[in-house]
């Protein structure tokens, strides 16, 4: 088998199309790039997913925590706390266990069957926990963020009579995403990087449609030879990081276009006057 027929069977493999059966014997190098970039598929989803839908509860987590109402901020604090104070790889697993001990038939809810056995597959439990972790820590980042808004800008948006969710969404918000993307471009390649516990994770890979650990793994077992499957698995996340840098690198090139260090001014010529 070609390596152009290697990819054409395994490239998408993870995700249900091409081969189903995993090679047996010959494992070149070809096949570890292709099984590997292939199970990477499944480290983009649960990053992407998990950074979207976190993104917007850490914004709603850091309001409520620097809310004055108790009920608001002591929620919010206590939440910030447990997935910040334990270890994700602990989350996996407890998440794991109370999902097993839902219904297998499913919960019934005036009438209607709720299916609850697709919450232990890896593609539904292991993101939710990714969803809760990162929403946490990025909460503390825009927290920080929020509190760290001159106040300048916040009188000066009184002044002109700027107030309530119109400064929040013209004024606070910018501001907070500003000063704190830099270290929430940090929180995404972590994130990023910690899809790799799904795989030491309880939650199984259905059908050996595994990460690109999983694949690492396997080759790994198969050839008794460590040193070729896993920096593969290092190869393609560190292009993965450089992607992130440059993505969020545009975004917060696009938050501060406006600060006077990045306007270019224009290239005046000048006839030079002999006296």
């Amino acid at each position: 088998m070609t390596c152009l027929e290697t990819i054409q069977a395994y490239g998408l493999r993870s995700i249900g199309i091409g081969e189903r059966l995993l090679p047996r014997s010959d494992y070149t190098l070809c096949q570890h790039f292709t099984l590997i970039g292939s199970g990477l598929i499944w480290n983009i989803y649960f990053g992407v997913l998990a950074l979207a839908f976190g993104f917007v509860l850490a914004n709603a987590l850091a309001l409520a925590k620097a809310a004055q109402n108790p009920w608001l901020r002591k929620p919010a604090e206590w939440f910030i706390f447990v997935f910040r104070g334990s270890p994700l790889f602990i989350q996996f697993f407890l998440a794991y266990e109370l999902l097993v001990l839902l219904p297998k038939a499913g919960i019934n809810v005036l009438g209607i069957t709720i299916e609850t056995a697709w919450t232990t597959r890896a593609w539904a439990g292991a993101l939710f926990v990714l969803f809760l972790n990162t929403a946490a820590y990025s909460a503390e980042i825009f927290h920080g963020a929020l509190k760290s808004v001159p106040k300048g800008d916040v009188e000066a948006a009184d002044a002109y009579g700027i107030t309530g969710w119109p400064r929040f969404r013209r004024i606070l918000w910018p501001t907070m995403l500003r000063l704190g993307w830099p270290a929430y471009t940090n929180e995404a390649i972590f994130l990023f990087h910690a899809t790799t516990l799904v795989f030491f994770s309880g939650f199984p890979a259905f059908q050996q449609k595994g990460d690109a650990l999983y694949y690492a793994n396997f080759f790994a077992d198969k050839t008794f030879n460590p040193f070729i499957p896993y920096p593969i698995v290092g190869f393609y996340f560190i292009c993965l990081t450089l992607l992130l840098i440059w993505v969020f690198g545009l975004i917060n090139r696009r938050l501060n276009r406006h600060l006077p260090s990045n306007l270019r001014g224009r290239i005046r010529l000048r006839l030079q006057v002999i006296r």
